[in-house]
């Protein structure tokens, strides 16, 4: 190996560039101001960073932008090893030797000053939890300023407000905002600063007057599973179970709540200073939260869960890893056995993705009600009745709870009930539910363990009002619930299925409850990806035998720990 760091750039049709930097940041992107200029298709304007220390090299890719390493999309950071080919578009980076002290840039790359570097790594290390984007260029400045002003403009020839009110339409309301933003954008064209695309200018208007404003790009991107609003000015999204901080930014505050009304009005909700708080939905049914001031310091805070375009298989679930082939056929049975199943993990563990994926498996033929606060279940079967709970109006009135409408579903004539999730007085209707008739149920609990579904559960009974003695609660809990799925959402950001667990019945006083299926982590990689796998403990549920009289094949060789392959 060469003692000296050396980094080589190639761009097809323009000659290959060699240079030895000096420890420091060096932004790579299609703006001028970048440290490394690439103006080319793919090319965000900040697309990644490359950073150099006196130990080694690495590379952070910033979310705007697709970056891969031999073939493979980079997120968050990694540590650049010699020989390894870094794309950008149609830049590709190739490092060779090792670290040197300073040797300047090439001079055709402006020049950015350098960080302090930074203390050697041991190890490759895990994407960090938040990214730091470099400050805005001068031109990004203008462009928010311009922004700034067009939109002003664009709200005094239009009169959104105005035009909302009289319930104009969507189609016409949108085709309205298109044709005057295009023309407010063509009266300027010629006084925009080089650089400053008119097109892109004019689409990001659009998305701010009609849409979701910075927001439409990243609820387009696959990979992104969560966004979350800080405020005007901080944007961050989840990538792989890692947080990120994006370039995008609002107007100001009130762009914020704009968009927030736009997402809470046409479901009936309402958020403003005496409710300064919401739960919401999008259409394609992703998770919504809203806090604004006076409860929030930071600005308008806004929150969104998304959920796939296509709702996930088991066969997904798999395939992410999520739990063992065994496991999911075991789980199949057990909705076939009409056993009644609690999802249960922390917050952002994949308990309403899992439960989705368990519904899956309902027939075809039965007629299944879900019951939700803000309806996220997506359930391909045809006989499905989709119900959702109700927030008071203005004047405090009109509320239906979740627990309104599972005493109202039991007189559906429900096959299934299937509860998005409980969390409070409904549990104690939903286990009644249980117990005479309607089994095969499934719901959701917040739990941090599958003994702790028990405590939460014996609480949220309580919840409900009943001076019920605890004895009682626990014959309930004991006598309805069949099994336990516990999720996690481990150190690396995967979810998986930690524990499956059975509800023996009581001993005295005591829940009696054996693990059926477990996770066992061994350790974690050089990369920060969690190890382990998935065993049975070698307990056979009380059930087994069920499936010569329901029809349903169970081989009883998957709860044998002999005939798992480690």
């Amino acid at each position: 190996m060469s003692p000296h760091l050396e980094i080589r750039l190639q761009i097809p049709g323009k000659p290959e560039k060699r240079f030895r930097p000096a420890p420091g940041i060096y932004t790579i992107g299609a703006g001028e101001d970048n440290a490394i200029a690439v103006n080319a298709d793919g090319v965000a304007w900040r697309h990644a960073v490359l950073g150099i220390t006196p130990n080694e090299a690495w590379i952070e890719a910033l979310p705007a932008g697709i970056t891969t390493l031999d073939g493979k999309r980079v997120d968050g950071r990694l540590v650049l090893q010699p020989g390894q080919t870094l794309s950008i578009g149609p830049l590709t980076l190739t490092v060779e030797g090792t670290p040197s002290p300073n040797y300047p840039l090439p001079p055709s790359s402006p020049s950015v000053p350098p960080s302090p570097p930074e203390p050697a790594a041991t190890q490759p290390s895990p994407a960090p939890v938040a990214t730091q984007l470099p400050d805005p260029s001068p031109l990004e400045r203008a462009g928010r300023d311009i922004r700034k002003q067009l939109h002003a403009e664009l709200l005094a020839r239009l009169d959104l407000k105005r035009l909302s009110a009289r319930q104009i339409g969507e189609r016409d309301l949108r085709e309205r905002a298109r044709t005057t933003i295009q023309q407010i954008v063509h009266d300027v064209r010629h006084r925009l600063p080089a650089g400053l695309d008119p097109d892109r200018l004019a689409r990001e208007l659009y998305d701010e007057a009609v849409g979701l404003g910075p927001l439409e790009d990243l609820l387009a991107d696959p990979e992104v599973t969560e966004i979350m609003v800080n405020g005007s000015d901080s944007v961050y999204v989840e990538r792989n179970g890692k947080l990120f901080l994006t370039g995008k930014t609002f107007l100001n505050d009130d762009s914020v709540l704009a968009i927030i009304e736009r997402i809470v009005s046409p479901i009936g909700r309402r958020i403003d200073e005496s409710q300064p708080f919401v739960d919401a939905r999008l259409p394609d049914g992703s998770r919504v939260n809203a806090i604004i001031p006076p409860l929030s310091l930071s600005g308008p805070c806004l929150t969104i869960r998304k959920f796939s375009k296509t709702p996930y298989t088991i066969d997904d679930l798999i395939r992410f890893g999520t739990l063992a082939p065994p496991m999911a056929d075991f789980l199949r049975a057990c909705v076939h056995f009409r056993k009644n199943i609690v999802v249960s993990g922390g917050t952002g563990s994949g308990k309403t993705t899992f439960l989705n994926v368990l519904s899956s498996f309902l027939p075809a033929d039965e007629r299944i009600i879900t019951i939700e606060d803000a309806a996220e279940l997506r359930l391909m079967q045809r006989h499905v009745i989709r119900l959702e709970a109700r927030p008071p109006n203005i004047e405090g009135r009109g509320a239906v709870t979740i627990r309104d409408l599972v005493r109202n579903a039991l007189r559906m004539r429900p096959d299934r009930i299937v509860v998005g999730e409980c969390r409070g007085g409904e549990a104690l209707d939903m286990l009644q539910a249980m117990n005479t008739g309607h089994d095969g149920s499934l719901t959701t609990v917040h739990a941090n363990s599958p003994r702790d579904v028990i405590s939460r559960l014996e609480t949220m009974v309580l919840m409900a009002g009943m001076d019920l003695p605890l004895r009682a609660i626990i014959e309930q809990i004991a006598s309805a619930i069949h099994l336990i799925v516990h999720t996690a959402r481990y150190a690396d950001g995967t979810r998986k299925v930690s524990s499956i667990t059975e509800i023996c019945g009581l001993e005295g006083d005591q829940m009696t409850m054996q693990d059926l299926f477990l996770f066992e982590q061994t350790g974690i990689s050089e990369n920060g990806r969690v190890e382990g796998r998935f065993r049975p403990t070698g307990a056979v549920p009380s059930f087994a035998d069920l499936s010569a009289v329901k029809g349903v094949s169970l081989d009883r060789r998957i709860f044998d720990p002999q005939s798992w392959t480690s």
